[in-house]
């Protein structure tokens, strides 16, 4: 059945959040509800009436026997922690249905986040663990790209930086995550050991209030008897943390406190506090977890390391994207500033972290079934017939456009150059005229001049020629998948290489034309125009030293053809009168009067070449092909 939707499914240590994105529309996703909020913290609650509950409602339901919170982790064996997930996960995707927020089914496919640093075989470990929720279509890709691509849709990112180095900093409640995009490729920048997440945070708080209590111990026994208080107590102190570093300017005083609240019965009351002095000392306590670091030490020093990684490979990302919800903390951003200094890099925190990730998978869905349908309509272009019938249709156009520049280059080149020797007493007899003549033709063919004719013509013949007749099969294309029409044109122009693969003049096209064009039209017709001014009187007494005045007369009504070898090998005319014979305008005349038959024998031996044109359509077939490749790769990320 066909997919219809995409669903963002961000489970995250603190919190979850989901969102849809309709596959067949470019609008942005929308962030669905569960107990009609579009955030939940991540909990799991079990009630004897009610069976299982997941977010606040865990929290607050009188009779709640069970109760886990904060327990998203790499996957691993233990069965408690299985069970946790898949039933947390399926209670969800049950939610959803009933209130009819998605389709469910194979119509809806389900993208779920995880750290950037988790190897691909934890990711396929973690996906195969999730789908035992029932979940008929679902994949895990890194929440980071789900960052980058929110940024991207959500026009954060210009497409010039979308295109260069972006740095993705992912403060979790377990984990921060720092991933590079470059290039549009994702590349996890690991540092072995990841522990920094926000609810240390939180439970330096617990673990402060706790050693504060008067009822200390009272409250020790009872989160050991029933742990779901406990797990309600460090929520608070997620609470107290998160109203903190909602408005630190208000608890800058020292009477002023964020709180957070929890009941254990009438009696006993659990009331974390912070303010700037406290939250200053938690903050920059030692903590085990952290290797005796305290959580800003730490913090610091995986930027650092980040910016060490990413110096030893000469990279200085253009942007420093700051995601998850504990980018909410301003200190945070002070460091990466510090570190990572405009202008070479510009800090830009997401101004909604907690819905970011969520979004951003909805659209990472959406894209990848768009991109991957995207590639297949260019396939199918490829497969077919038509990108090597249009380039065969215009073939008699290239012809076209060759001839001429080829021809005038070829007489300016072999032909006026030759007797303008000839002229000047360098070349001795007609003879050796024709042989300068034949040598330079020969030379010119397969000179890079030529080859740059031939470049500049394919390159005019593929611009107005066959890029009209490309549009027409891709610019439909383009308005399918809504990106402009640009995309997949060369209005830049393209490289010769692709419109004229490794076919050189005088190699391949005129391989077997060279000698007939030289011996027949440049060297016969250019010396008959010469030999025909001796022959009408132009030039007549040279022949007589040659031959004796009676001979000669004979000699051209008997045997014409002997007598015009004998002129052309023997009469070296004198130096003095070869300007008058040979002046410039009969230069032009005789470039003028060959020119026709250069031309004709050019187009006729062109277009008699099918061998060689088969050929430059197969290859210029294959480099239109890898073009419109690179093209694709570029497109894609266009694509909403």
């Amino acid at each position: 059945m066909e997919i219809l939707e995409t669903i963002g499914f961000d489970l995250g240590h603190g919190e979850t959040a989901v969102a849809k994105a309709v596959v067949e529309s470019i609008e942005p996703p929308q962030m669905l509800e569960i107990n009609n909020k579009k955030n939940q913290i991540t909990a799991l609650g079990w009630h004897p009436q009610l069976g299982y509950l997941v977010g606040e409602q865990a929290l607050i339901q009188a009779g709640v026997t069970q109760l886990q919170i904060s327990f998203k982790q790499k996957p691993n064996h233990d069965l408690d922690y299985r069970k946790t997930i898949s039933t947390f996960v399926a209670t969800y995707y049950r939610l959803l249905q009933e209130s009819k927020q998605i389709e469910g089914g194979t119509t809806s496919y389900f993208y779920v986040g995880c750290p950037s640093g988790w190897s691909l075989g934890e990711r396929e470990e973690y996906q195969k663990l999730l789908q035992t929720a029932g979940i008929p279509q679902l994949s895990v890709v890194p929440e980071s790209r789900a960052a980058f691509m929110q940024a991207k849709e959500a026009g954060k990112l210009e497409y010039e930086k979308l295109k260069s180095s972006v740095l993705i900093v992912d403060i979790g409640s377990s984990t921060t995550d720092f991933t590079l995009v470059k290039s549009l490729h994702e590349i996890p920048v690991d540092f072995g050991s990841n522990a920094l997440g926000a609810s240390l945070i939180d439970h330096a708080i617990f673990e402060r209030t706790l050693a504060q209590h008067d009822q200390k111990a009272l409250l020790e026994k009872v989160f050991n008897e029933y742990p779901h208080h406990q797990a309600r107590c460090e929520l608070a102190c997620r609470k107290a943390k998160e109203n903190y570093f909602s408005n630190e300017q208000l608890y800058s005083d020292s009477q002023s406190f964020a709180r957070g609240f929890e009941s254990i019965n009438e009696q006993i009351y659990f009331i974390p506090q912070v303010n700037k002095l406290v939250m200053e000392e938690i903050l920059n306590q030692p903590l085990t977890e952290l290797g005796q670091k305290s959580w800003m030490q730490a913090f610091r020093a995986a930027v650092s390391e980040a910016k060490q990684k990413l110096n030893q490979q000469n990279i200085v990302p253009k942007l420093l994207l700051m995601t998850g919800g504990a980018s909410r903390m301003k200190f945070t951003h002070q460091i990466c500033q510090e570190i990572f200094p405009e202008p070479e890099t510009l800090l830009r925190p997401d101004p909604e972290p907690e819905r970011c990730i969520a979004l951003g998978l909805a659209r990472v869905g959406r894209w990848d079934l768009r991109a991957n349908a995207f590639k297949q309509e260019v396939n199918k272009l490829f497969e077919s017939q038509k990108l090597k019938d249009l380039i065969a249709r215009q073939i008699p156009e290239l012809v076209g456009l060759l001839i001429k520049p080829l021809a005038d280059n070829l007489i300016e080149s072999a032909v006026r150059t030759g007797i303008k020797d000839w002229q000047k007493n360098q070349t001795r007899t007609l003879a050796d005229l024709e042989t300068s003549m034949k040598e330079r033709a020969q030379q010119w063919l397969k000179s890079d001049r030529a080859q740059q004719i031939i470049n500049n013509q394919c390159i005019s013949w593929f611009n107005n020629q066959i890029q009209p007749d490309l549009a027409a099969e891709t610019d439909p294309i383009c308005r399918q998948f809504h990106i402009p029409r640009s995309s997949l044109r060369f209005e830049e122009g393209i490289d010769p290489a692709f419109v004229n693969p490794e076919l050189r003049i005088g190699d391949a096209i005129l391989a077997d034309t060279v000698a007939f064009i030289v011996n027949v039209v440049i060297g016969g017709g250019t010396l008959a125009s010469i030999i025909t001014l001796i022959l009408t009187g132009h030039f007549t007494w040279p022949i007589a030293l040659v031959y004796g005045a009676s001979v000669m007369a004979a000699g051209m009504e008997l045997n014409r053809q002997g007598v015009k070898e004998a002129i052309k090998t023997n009469v070296d005319v004198p130096s003095w009168l070869r300007p008058s014979f040979l002046n410039d305008k009969k230069i032009d005349d005789i470039c003028k009067q060959i020119k026709p038959e250069v031309e004709k024998v050019l187009q006729e031996q062109l277009t008699a070449n099918q061998e060689a044109f088969a050929q430059l359509i197969a290859k210029v077939e294959q480099g239109l092909q890898k073009a419109l490749s690179t093209k694709v790769q570029e497109a894609i990320i266009l694509i909403q």
